[in-house]
């Protein structure tokens, strides 16, 4: 098995996720090589064939150079997987480049399979498992999914190019506006997930959330319901935050919700249901009822 990875170069940078890409493909035991258009004064390290050009050059995102450049280095290696992050560079590009390779496409991969992949669906409240009817596939990562690898070593660098003809011009970045809650420089975060039942139970973890002097958070149900503004929602379409405390309350695990959360430094779970995903991640999971056991922990912490 090979997989072509595909980095990304962001405002001269290039992006962390990267090494997930390289943790995928360790726990699907692929060999390797990458392709980067980005900065040549900040380049992976690791053993390998990196087919690289220059973003002075070809533009930090071009949908169309990029497409080229990606095929030129799929014709090089010929690889049976080419896997792109699922962030906005991978979501806009890795189509684009499975159409040219008249490959299938997987997106937003959370897990592996017997010769398939795991992916959500229904706005990431089920999972299903996808095999390609095609002998080579495009594949974006879900953020968070796999650990990240540890590559290091000092690539191969096989220079690629294209023309730079494109109908389309990366004029600037915008960062999202800004909604007056920043949960990353929280110590503790309380966050309410859709077990809470009810609009009315989210006072409970607001209560615990000040009793342990942090702030409240929230998973994508619960913004969808509108129990608490979006703000609030941790996870890949929300903020990723890294409290010393995460308290999870009914929240089932979602991989997208986890990828938010990950690097908490201890994990507090409370939830009805024993089996329920976060229980993989949590250090410590409460199986209780949320009406009960959130008065009796608030009550303790007032003492």
């Amino acid at each position: 098995m090979k997989a072509l990875l595909v980095a990304e170069c962001r405002q001269g940078r290039l992006a962390g996720e990267y090494a997930e890409l390289f943790g995928f493909a360790r726990a699907l035991g692929a060999a390797t090589s990458l392709v980067l258009v980005g900065n040549p004064e900040e380049l992976p390290g690791f053993d390998g064939r990196l087919h690289f050009a220059d973003a002075r050059e070809y533009g930090e995102y071009s949908p169309d150079v990029h497409k080229r450049l990606v095929l030129k280095a799929v014709e090089a290696e010929k690889p049976d997987l080419v896997v792109f992050m699922h962030s906005s560079y991978g979501w806009d590009l890795a189509p684009r480049v499975a159409a040219a390779m008249r490959a299938a496409q997987v997106s937003e991969v959370s897990g592996i399979g017997e010769g398939a992949f795991v992916t959500g669906c229904c706005n990431g409240k089920m999972r299903r498992t996808v095999r390609p009817l095609t002998p080579r596939a495009v594949l974006t990562l879900q953020p968070g999914a796999f650990p990240a690898g540890t590559p290091c070593g000092s690539p191969e660098i096989i220079p690629i190019g294209t023309s730079t003809e494109t109908p389309v011009e990366l004029l600037r970045y915008e960062p999202p506006a800004a909604e007056g809650i920043d949960l990353s420089r929280a110590e503790v975060v309380v966050s309410a997930g859709r077990g809470v039942g009810r609009r009315e139970q989210v006072e409970l973890v607001r209560a615990l959330a000040e009793a342990l002097g942090g702030e409240v958070g929230a998973s994508r149900p619960v913004v969808d319901a509108g129990w608490l503004e979006h703000g609030r929602q941790v996870g890949s379409t929300g903020q990723t935050v890294a409290p010393a405390l995460y308290v999870a309350c009914g929240i089932s695990g979602a991989i997208q919700h986890v990828a938010g959360m990950k690097g908490s430094g201890f994990v507090l779970a409370v939830n009805t249901d024993r089996d329920a995903p976060i229980g993989e991640v949590a250090d410590l999971l409460v199986v209780a009822d949320l009406a009960q056991f959130l008065p009796a922990l608030i009550l303790k912490l007032r003492v």
